[in-house]
């Protein structure tokens, strides 16, 4: 499958919006980006390797683990990766899909839910 990454940025852009407003409300120190592949550092960090596909990373420090007095913090970050999404995904339906689940789950984890609660959740 093919999408523009133009495309693909208005696809993410979406999945956001589609968040209710009180979630998204609380979510003003998260940076959402779009690359194209993870680094190798990056799939290590989740136990994954070279042959394994990567669809979303969330990078930082969960909300329910921050102290009331924590010191200013770096902004976390959510990748979502373009090239294994669209190597998984056969239409544009399908892929419009899986980046709205995985920017659901990359969201869910900035909450502090693990893969676990996740996966009860159905992401």
């Amino acid at each position: 499958m093919r999408l523009s990454r133009r495309r693909f940025e208005r696809l993410v852009a979406e999945a956001l919006e589609g968040i209710p407003e009180e979630i998204r409300r609380r979510m003003d120190n998260v940076e959402v980006v779009v690359e194209d592949w993870p680094t190798r550092e990056q799939l290590a960090s989740v136990d994954l390797g070279d042959e394994d596909l990567l669809f979303g990373l969330y990078e930082g420090v969960p909300l329910i683990e921050r102290g009331i007095t924590a010191s200013p913090i770096l902004p976390d970050k959510i990748t979502i990766f373009q090239g294994p999404l669209l190597e998984a995904c056969e239409t544009e339906a399908e892929i419009t899909e899986e980046v709205r689940r995985t920017v659901v789950h990359e969201v869910a984890h900035h909450f502090g839910l693990g893969e676990d609660e996740i996966a009860r959740l159905g992401y």
